[in-house]
């Protein structure tokens, strides 16, 4: 195990009173606790530090007695790996036995628990993850950890292929590093190993690929991340509706979310580089196992007119109210990207329809769904015998009101759809 002259002492997380609680309770009478992985890759490239991962020569059984009789909640989040969860003053604190890999299939791990820190730190998948923090904060490096730190290199530890085929989800995994905390041109035996292996990724399951992609797409940017994997393939095998329809919209749509200050939204990055397709997004929603809400919103979407700068505010009122306030913002967003991308080739006109765009998308963001003023009671008794005309007549009044932008009361709808021989 490398020591080195690095620290994180004197950082608040570091400092937090139940971080150090947990470093009393584990490395007392022969046991040893330290930090591992994110919160100092995050803490040591000055990126938010937020769940505290740890590392422990003591088993899980021990880990667990301890907490217990310090009266520590416990849960047993992962305890055949070796995972228990500490939660100290609300905190959540993830405590792992140092372990070594004894069989892997691509999707699996079979792991014995052991005390050796330079083995636990050679399962690991890069070199950026697997530094540690001993308890008096001192960093310690047993793969080149920092030195790849210092360039932004995300680095597989040992030869990339064999790890790839360890986990073929790690393919995924360099490429949502490297949009996260990469600098440059992706390291090259990685990007070779992951080109090579990417049909791999067909094995995985699809919960898997869609909660890497999903944290992929919520980087600050990954649009470089994004073109590496275009072009390398990866990108297609995954997400073969992208094919033919690109990935040009994902800089202008990063630019317009710093510009406006709107959270990463993966999803709408998604969006922005499918084709509006019903049919192929229902296959690609049941291919990821998309939640019943992510599906619903990407049809909605695909399923509204997209806006023009030059719209009126009521034609963007009706828009919502057939197809959704969420998907004509979304729908706004991306043309606002679009129009993003093709400012440079034409800066006033640019300019002029983002300001468009952008007078809409406050239009839209404050729009409340007007309530229909007849109901299909008012027509049973008005003397409407029960059936499905109820219900065409029903919807013949509400489409004379919504073009009407909303504004035919409830008497002229009740004689929209009571007028006897109207169809």
């Amino acid at each position: 195990m490398s020591e080195t002259d690095r620290s994180v002492a004197g950082e608040a997380w570091f400092q937090d009173t139940a971080l150090q609680r947990v470093f009393d309770l584990l490395n007392a009478d022969g046991g040893e606790v330290r930090v591992v992985g994110g919160a100092i890759r995050n803490s040591l490239m000055g990126e938010p530090v937020g769940d505290v991962d740890m590392a422990t020569t003591l088993k899980p059984d021990e880990v667990l007695a301890r907490a217990k009789a310090a009266g520590i909640k416990l849960v047993p989040t992962g305890i055949d790996h070796g995972t228990v969860t500490l939660v100290i003053d609300g905190r959540g604190f993830e405590i792992t036995t140092l372990r070594k890999d004894v069989e892997t299939d691509g999707r699996h791990a079979d792991v014995a628990f052991g005390t050796d820190w330079q083995i636990d730190a050679e399962r690991r998948d890069f070199t950026i993850n697997a530094l540690y923090a001993a308890a008096d904060g001192r960093v310690l490096d047993p793969v080149g950890g920092l030195a790849d730190i210092a360039s932004r290199t995300i680095r597989f530890i040992g030869e990339a292929e064999k790890r790839i085929a360890e986990d073929h989800l790690r393919i995924l995994r360099f490429f949502r590093f490297f949009a996260w905390y990469g600098g440059g041109r992706p390291d090259a035996d990685g990007l070779k190993a992951s080109v090579r292996a990417k049909e791999s990724l067909g094995k995985l399951s699809a919960e898997r690929v869609w909660k890497e992609i999903k944290a992929l797409l919520n980087a600050p940017d990954p649009s470089r991340a994004l073109l590496w994997m275009r072009q390398t393939g990866v990108l297609t095998f995954l997400l073969p509706e992208t094919e033919k329809w690109g990935i040009d919209a994902i800089p202008g749509l990063i630019q317009v979310e710093n510009d406006y200050g709107w959270s990463p939204d993966p999803l709408l990055r998604l969006m922005a580089i499918l084709p509006p397709d019903r049919v192929r997004l229902e296959s690609l929603a049941e291919r990821l196992k998309l939640s019943k809400a992510e599906s619903q919103r990407i049809y909605d979407w695909s399923m509204a007119t997209p806006p023009q700068p030059t719209a009126a505010g009521t034609a963007l009122d009706r828009l919502m109210y057939r197809h959704g306030r969420e998907a004509a913002m979304d729908r706004l967003k991306i043309a606002m990207a679009n129009v993003k991308v093709r400012a440079a080739d034409a800066q006033e006109v640019a300019m002029a329809d983002m300001a468009k765009l952008s007078a809409l998308l406050k239009r839209a963001d404050k729009w409340t769904r007007p309530m229909l003023p007849i109901s299909g009671k008012d027509l049973l008794d008005a003397g409407m015998a029960p059936g499905e005309e109820v219900g065409k007549r029903l919807r013949l009044a509400e489409d004379k009101w919504v073009e009407s932008n909303f504004a035919l009361d409830r008497d002229r709808l009740m004689e929209i759809a009571t007028r006897t021989g109207q169809s």
